[in-house]
C-alpha cells in the first residue's frame, strides 16, 4: 500500500459566502486522508487508541493552490513522509479533476494516553514494521 485515495465532496457548511473553502477545511481533508491511509495500512486509529497509543499532530502546513468551491468533488491522496523513533509525518495532495489544489503534510508524535513520547518500535514493533514497510514503498517526493 503505497498511496492512498480519499473522496469527499465539499459541503454548503465548508464554504464562505461567496461558495469558496474555508482554508481550515484543507487540515480536515488531510485527516479523512490520514485515518483511511492508516485504516487501510491497519489497524485503524480507533485500534491504535484503544491500545493506548495516540497520534497528536505537532506539525502542519498546507500550500494552497487554487480554491475549491461548493459541491466539488476532491481527490486526497495520503502517503507517508518519514518515520522515526517517537514521528511519522504524512504528505498530501487534494486534487479537483486532473487538478491539483493544495500540497501540505502533517507531523505526529507517538504517545501514551498521559501524552508522554513512546518509541513506537518498542510499543508497537508489528506497527513500526508496517509503517517502515508503506515508508520504502512510498513515491519520491514531488
Amino acid at each position: 500500500m503505497l498511496k492512498n485515495i480519499t473522496r469527499v465532496r465539499v459541503r454548503y457548511k465548508d464554504t464562505d459566502a461567496m461558495g469558496i473553502a474555508y482554508y481550515a477545511n484543507y487540515l480536515i481533508w488531510f485527516e479523512v486522508g490520514r485515518t483511511e491511509w492508516m485504516r487501510a495500512l491497519g489497524p485503524s486509529y480507533s485500534e491504535l487508541e484503544q491500545s493506548g497509543l495516540f497520534l497528536p499532530v505537532i506539525k502542519v502546513s498546507c500550500q494552497y493552490k487554487a480554491p475549491a468551491r461548493y459541491d466539488d468533488e476532491l481527490t486526497v491522496i495520503t502517503w507517508i513522509e518519514s518515520l522515526r523513533g517517537v514521528r511519522v509525518a504524512f504528505n498530501y495532495e487534494i486534487h479537483r479533476d486532473e487538478q491539483l489544489i493544495a500540497r501540505g503534510n502533517t507531523e505526529h508524535a507517538f504517545v501514551n494516553e498521559k501524552g508522554r513520547p513512546i518509541v513506537l518500535r518498542k510499543k508497537n514493533p508489528f506497527l513500526w514494521k508496517k509503517l517502515l514497510q508503506a515508508l520504502e514503498d512510498s513515491p519520491a517526493d514531488k
